[in-house]
């Protein structure tokens, strides 16, 4: 027996550690130059060898080859959404450097030459300069053309063969430099189609395999709570309404309240059984639902579900939301002794993702602001969130910012990995300011704030440096916190 306990004791601990582990490495891709960059490590390296497998396979010059497709390569993967991240580019520009440094070598092989020279100087300077003029001409610039056009001139003189369908034993009889050209247009072609695959199928679509709230967060559960409520079911029905299996679950949770009486309310238990007055409580509480989802479902045509229950409000919460199959949960902001209620921070803390909305009474948001401090699934969250509530006709502001001029860059940069996977209106803003003072300064011009829960901050952090929408208490606009971590 103490054996089996033992080993099961081992297995969960390894299955937590597996977790752990499984969490860290979600939380490091979810960051786009990770991602990029492990991209780098796992394709150029295998086209590399693919391109080396087919060129021991064909004759057509494979150490020269290497050079500018290995550079190209990089530069397609390493910067997937810079201009010379094309594939025609790609393709294009190495081929016409390769062509022209070929056009170069025959011009300058017309002219007399000094004995003993190898590369003519005036072919290297003509190639290089055909090279700019085609590639800006025909807008195909790529770093890497140049280094073809050079190459081309250093193949051996003579004859080689350039094997066109091994399979079918037929061979053609080139010069080295046409085998070159030929080499270079099918070894791009070959790394542009799947560098196009996948920038398409993944890079493009990241959002949908690192983020929940893509495909997620369309079942809502709104705990009808304080005088807000309605505007916060409002909030919902906007994240919800986003896509077209959306639902809103307005729940009311009665404390002080025989179980009897929502039995009998359902037909459970006979009426005259209960206590008239909590009877009356659940007729009352239905109604008010009834009522707040009808001019929901009117508003936004998002169907909306009802539910009465007694306990305990954050447990009966999340039962709730387990039996509706709710994904989310947006709640009204509550503060309690200076800081958030405990029942707003147990929804926060809780098993799903979480919304906490201070109101101040709009139910229009066509302004959305969302700080970001660093690129994560909180940060797409936010965003994907904002996006959903400002609606077609909105529009959304992402900003972060900065200590000194200096990092303006890398911040730039950020705000474009988070809000590129997004087809909606987005702006983005990079302030040299606290974070504080420029949501104070600016909320008057927007009509919601987005902030991030800081959930994954240690505590000892939070101490030093409380969250900012703790430090946010008088802002002309509404407030959402926001929190959503890949452990969910």
């Amino acid at each position: 027996m103490r054996l089996r306990e033992g080993l099961q004791s081992i297995h969960r601990r390894g299955r937590a550690l597996t977790r752990r582990k499984r969490r860290a490495c979600l939380r490091w891709a979810e960051n786009t130059d990770n991602l990029v960059h492990l991209s780098v490590l796992v394709f150029v390296p295998l086209l590399i060898a693919l391109v080396t497998l087919l060129s021991n396979a064909v004759e057509a010059l494979p150490y020269l080859l290497f050079p500018p497709l290995a550079s190209g390569a990089y530069t397609l993967f390493v910067r997937p959404e810079s201009p010379y991240a094309s594939p025609r580019r790609f393709v294009g520009g190495i081929t016409i450097g390769a062509l022209c440094g070929w056009v170069a070598f025959a011009v300058t092989g017309l002219l007399p030459a000094a004995p003993g020279i190898g590369v003519r100087p005036g072919a290297a300077a003509g190639s290089l300069a055909l090279t700019a003029l085609a590639t800006w001409v025909l807008d195909l610039e790529e770093p890497s053309a140049f280094s073809s056009a050079l190459l081309v001139l250093v193949v051996d003189m003579g004859t080689g063969q350039l094997v066109l369908g091994p399979l079918a034993g037929v061979s053609v009889a080139v010069s080295p430099r046409t085998a070159y050209v030929l080499s270079v247009l099918l070894s791009t072609t070959l790394v542009a189609g799947v560098f196009f695959v996948w920038h398409e199928g993944f890079y493009e679509r990241r959002a949908t395999y690192l983020y929940g709230t893509t495909h997620g967060d369309d079942h809502v559960l709104v705990p009808m709570r304080g005088e807000s409520a309605t505007e916060t079911a409002a909030v919902a029905a906007r994240i919800a309404g986003a896509h077209e299996a959306g639902k809103v679950v307005l729940l009311d949770v009665l404390t002080d309240i025989d179980a009897d009486a929502l039995a009998a309310h359902r037909g459970d238990v006979a009426p005259e059984a209960v206590d008239e007055g909590d009877a009356e409580r659940v007729r009352e509480a239905v109604e008010r639902l009834n009522d707040v989802a009808a001019t929901i479902h009117d508003d936004t045509g998002v169907p909306c579900e009802v539910v009465v229950a007694e306990g305990d409000p954050a447990a009966t919460a999340f039962d709730t939301a387990r039996r509706a199959n709710c994904d989310l949960i947006v709640t009204p902001y509550e503060t309690e002794d200076g800081g958030l209620s405990p029942h707003v921070n147990r929804i926060l803390s809780g098993s799903l993702d979480a919304v906490a909305h201070r109101s101040t009474g709009t139910t229009d948001w066509r302004r959305v602001l969302v700080p970001v401090a660093r690129p994560g699934d909180t940060a797409h969250a936010m965003v994907d969130f904002a996006t959903r509530i400002a609606g077609d006709d909105g529009r959304v502001s992402v900003c972060t910012c900065i200590d000194s001029e200096t990092a303006r860059r890398d911040a730039e940069h950020r705000l474009a990995n988070v809000v590129e996977t997004f087809d909606a209106p987005v702006e983005t803003r990079v302030a040299r300011a606290s974070i504080t003072e420029y949501i104070e300064e600016n909320a008057r011009a927007y009509d919601l704030v987005m902030l991030g829960s800081s959930g994954d901050r240690s505590t000892a952090s939070r101490l030093i440096s409380p969250p900012t929408f703790e430090r946010l208490q008088d802002v002309d606009c509404d407030v959402a916190v926001v929190d959503s971590r890949p452990e969910r």
